[in-house]
């Protein structure tokens, strides 16, 4: 079954598409799990993570958006790595020697950036012109606003008006998506 299918039954707490969803997703939250942690959970509490991403899931599945069944557990899992490391070491110091700052594999990482970017696509393509042009411009092909405002022959301070507030609703809809910003 697909994501989107086993999202909507499991908005309709359908135990068999959870139960799917556990088998379908579980290799990919104990990578996530394991990568956020670097070694600083042990088995048992990286096991009992798992779970409690599953349980998160189920108890909030009403905020599934259809389509992005995978980001959402992905957010989970991580989000639920990181209290677990925070709550094991909240009586721990930290060995700096355990972060290695070369080492920037991370699946979950990955995943979230191709959600992140496949989000931005979709909101960006439903921003009017020329607003949608400006936004472009500036962060896709790297132009200034006195250049964008050249191009487009409109005042500059309308560009960088229009770049203020295009970023403030892209932001909205970010949140409103379950981002954290």
């Amino acid at each position: 079954m697909n994501d989107m299918k086993l999202a909507r039954k499991l908005k309709c707490k359908d135990q068999k598409a959870f139960e799917e969803i556990i088998e379908k997703y579980t290799p990919l939250v104990s990578a996530i799990i394991y990568n956020v942690s670097k070694n600083s959970l042990s088995k048992e509490d990286m096991e009992e993570t798992v779970t409690d991403v599953f349980v998160t899931l189920w108890k909030n599945a009403d905020n599934i958006i259809d389509d992005k069944l995978k980001g959402y557990i992905c957010r989970i899992a991580k989000t639920r790595a990181l209290n677990k490391i925070s709550s094991v070491n909240s009586h721990q110091l930290l060995n700096i020697d355990d972060y290695d700052p070369e080492d920037d594999f991370s699946i979950s990482a990955e995943v979230e950036k191709n959600e992140l970017a496949s989000e931005l696509r979709e909101i960006i393509s439903q921003i009017d012109m020329p607003d949608r042009e400006i936004i472009i411009r500036y962060y896709y092909y790297s132009q200034n606003t006195s250049k964008i405002a050249e191009v487009m022959n409109i005042n500059q301070q309308t560009v960088k008006t229009k770049l203020w507030r295009t970023r403030d609703k892209i932001k909205s809809k970010l949140i409103e998506r379950g981002y954290i910003l």
